[in-house]
């Protein structure tokens, strides 16, 4: 290869790397500039006024509350209101009247022919008492019966009219010193007139007065829902003297608190309106470990119905107190208690597979249904 050929190929490539060279300078020189603008243009860009700048709590998920599974839930309930003058809470004395006349009675010695009790009687198949009082009754003479086998007992005193109040009432003034009565209250105003009432005495002395055997019942009367209602302590609240012989029915929760704290009605009644649906429950529990709760509502006297809140999904009653008001009582733990109902016959079940049968055929249903739930 001649000498002049090499150098016009040194020649090509020295000019081809001049070439790359100058385009590496410019295009490092254009970048250089780009960057350098970019840099000179950027500024400080200020908060946003919708950001806030304080610390952003992160929510704890340890700290959750749960809620209480065993947390009471409540519903409202409407009663009547008039029904305040209703139930075995109410206070009946000089000042505070009854309003009845539609009392579920039933006769003592008839219940007691049909239960086949013999431990204790009534002067006559006239005397009567509330329907749902005479098995707790019957049921404490029984144990005080098989406790000490003495049969002795008569119910001398039950439900009265009011016309018979009356004439108790007029015969106790005739036989006063100073024209009043603290032994029969004013017709009107007797427990005995409610049915929740009665009066014992006895067949031997004919003069109950709550000792020797007797004084196991009015020391345990309690247990079955039965308070003394008259004693000498309480005569200054009661406005009635002394009568051992004499049981109201409240019920066992009412009967326990008042035994253990010693209070008689008027105290109790007072004592549960501070205790409101809004505010701190009475709450106690009895010798057998049962739970109660216990609160007022007062009811709406401008209208027909008052609003009561319960419990949902525990027993529970209500009670009027014949003043101001309901007391609720609460038997936490206990389901509602539910009336079964009645059993169906085969006669029905007959009957049932027939109305079936006539709609499958088309026939009308209404034809065989008799309307009773079962």
């Amino acid at each position: 290869m001649s000498k002049q050929k090499i150098s016009k190929e040194k020649s090509i490539r020295r000019a081809k790397t001049m070439t790359e060279a100058v385009i590496s300078l410019v295009l490092v020189g254009t970048c250089a500039f780009f960057v350098k603008n970019t840099f000179s243009n950027m500024k400080d860009v200020g908060s946003s006024p919708y950001f806030d700048q304080n610390d952003i709590e992160i929510p704890d998920t340890t700290d959750v509350t749960v809620p209480d599974p065993n947390q009471t839930i409540y519903e409202s309930f409407q009663v009547d209101t008039t029904d305040k003058f209703k139930g075995d809470l109410i206070l009946v004395n000089e000042e505070h009247q009854y309003f009845g006349g539609d009392e579920d009675l039933v006769s003592i010695t008839d219940m007691n022919y049909e239960n086949e009790i013999s431990c204790f009687t009534a002067v006559d198949s006239t005397y009567t008492i509330l329907r749902h009082v005479y098995g707790p009754m019957a049921e404490m003479i029984q144990d005080f019966y098989d406790k000490y086998n003495n049969d002795t007992l008569i119910i001398y005193g039950s439900y009265r009219t009011t016309e018979f109040q009356q004439q108790l009432y007029e015969d106790d003034l005739a036989q006063s010193d100073d024209g009043e009565s603290t032994r029969v209250a004013k017709p009107g105003f007797s427990e005995h007139e409610t049915g929740l009432a009665f009066d014992f005495t006895e067949s031997v002395n004919h003069d109950y007065n709550g000792t020797g055997d007797f004084a196991w019942i009015n020391a345990n009367c309690f247990k079955y829902g039965f308070i003394v209602r008259y004693t000498e302590a309480k005569q200054r609240l009661t406005k009635i003297q002394d009568e051992p012989w004499h049981f109201r029915y409240v019920g066992i929760p009412h009967a326990y608190y008042m035994d253990s704290k010693d209070l008689c009605l008027e105290e109790y009644i007072d004592l549960v309106r501070e205790h409101p649906y809004d505010g701190e429950h009475l709450e106690f529990s009895d010798n057998d470990g049962n739970d109660y709760e216990v609160y007022f509502v007062a009811s709406d006297d401008g209208s027909e119905k008052t609003t009561v809140p319960v419990p949902t999904g525990t027993r529970y009653e209500i009670s009027g107190n014949n003043v101001d008001g309901f007391i609720v009582t609460v038997y936490k733990g206990q389901k509602p208690v539910v009336e079964e109902a009645p059993t169906k016959s085969f006669e029905d079940s007959e009957t049932s597979d027939e109305d079936t049968d006539s709609e499958e055929t088309g026939d009308s249903a209404d034809e065989s249904s008799d309307g009773e739930d079962y």
